[in-house]
């Protein structure tokens, strides 16, 4: 299909090498890139510039997200060329794979019940660390139809347009929670089995990992109020697995322990039988299986103080801030 209906929107902060490639791979694809920036403050803007995307430099007093980042790049492609038909996201420290936009461009001009379809995201440096490589195992999911795309992925304008966007004050979440109203609206989601993208998360401390799983369960928490009485019942089972694991779990062992003494504690003995279950279960092989096991186990941790900030601002009724890692 003609990429001359294609436009691309890559959102950003700080980004440096990973954004040359970014750039450099979307205007393969098309002439028609905008790039949108969220405060950097390194050379992201004039790099951008010179490699021929177009700006947009988002107002600093206004807090960022990545969903308010994409509804102004959507804006921006509406407003200089209402006549695009198809839309890329694309997140900065991503490239697109060569074949990809055509494969996905092809599969939504054949099949006009999907308003996405994505692919397989990949990351860059899988060993440079074991954050990195549980990265590599998150993006590993099942191709088919399927509920939810990912940050990368290639949507209708008009379907697009019809549930007005992304929703600007999520700080994280915002691609499930947009699949969700799009679904309701009798659209559909597909995952190719394609190669779409290269991430380079660069995580190499353990600090990271935590903010960003912490990240995650503030965005189900969040999830589970805007839909969870739903049909939907979005991220319900989610958060529920989190207080059990990351709360009820370690008060009950110290409270038997209070009352007991020190054979209380042998209820954790709960997390090592659970990373067994849950290795035994995964669709990873050896060692990998254990490895992402063993950090989903530890990662109800930070879930569940992202869940209790998303309560604590509920409550106070402040707007959540974004959660970075980087």
């Amino acid at each position: 299909m003609d990429k001359a209906n294609l436009g691309i929107v890559i959102i950003g902060r700080n980004e440096g090498e990973r954004l040359l490639r970014c750039i450099k791979s979307a205007t393969r694809e098309t002439g028609i890139v905008v790039y949108v920036d969220s405060g950097s403050t390194d050379n992201s803007i004039e790099l951008a510039r010179q490699l021929g995307a177009e700006v947009v430099d988002l107002d600093l007093s206004v807090p960022f997200t990545a969903a308010r980042a994409r509804n102004a790049g959507f804006e921006f492609l509406n407003t200089q060329y209402p006549s695009l038909n198809y839309v890329q996201f694309i997140d900065g420290d991503c490239e697109l794979v060569e074949g990809w936009v055509q494969r996905g461009l092809d599969f939504l001009n054949t099949s006009p019940q999907f308003a996405i379809v994505c692919g397989r995201r990949r990351e860059r440096y899988p060993k440079a660390s074991i954050y990195n490589q549980l990265c590599d195992l998150e993006w590993d999911t099942p191709v088919g139809e399927t509920r939810f795309c990912g940050g990368d992925a290639l949507m209708r304008v008009d379907a697009l347009k019809a549930v007005s966007g992304f929703n600007g004050s999520l700080i994280a979440g915002e691609e499930p929670e947009l699949c969700i109203r799009l679904r309701q609206a009798g659209w559909k989601i597909y995952r190719l089995d394609a190669e779409m993208t290269l991430h380079d998360a660069a995580m190499t401390r353990f600090n990271q990992w935590w903010r960003r799983t912490q990240r995650g369960g503030y965005a189900f928490a969040e999830g589970v109020f805007m839909h969870g009485g739903s049909q939907e019942c979005h991220r319900v089972k989610e958060s529920r697995s989190v207080w059990l694991w990351g709360c009820l779990i370690p008060v009950v062992a110290g409270s038997v322990a209070f009352f007991k003494g020190m054979m209380g504690w042998g209820v954790l003995l709960v997390y090592p039988l659970q990373v067994g279950r849950l290795a035994l279960r995964s669709r990873c092989m050896p060692p990998n299986n254990w490895l992402q096991a063993f950090f989903l186990v530890l990662g109800k941790f930070p879930e569940f103080l992202g869940q209790l900030q998303f309560l604590w601002n509920r409550l106070i009724g402040s707007k959540g801030q974004l959660i970075e890692y980087k």
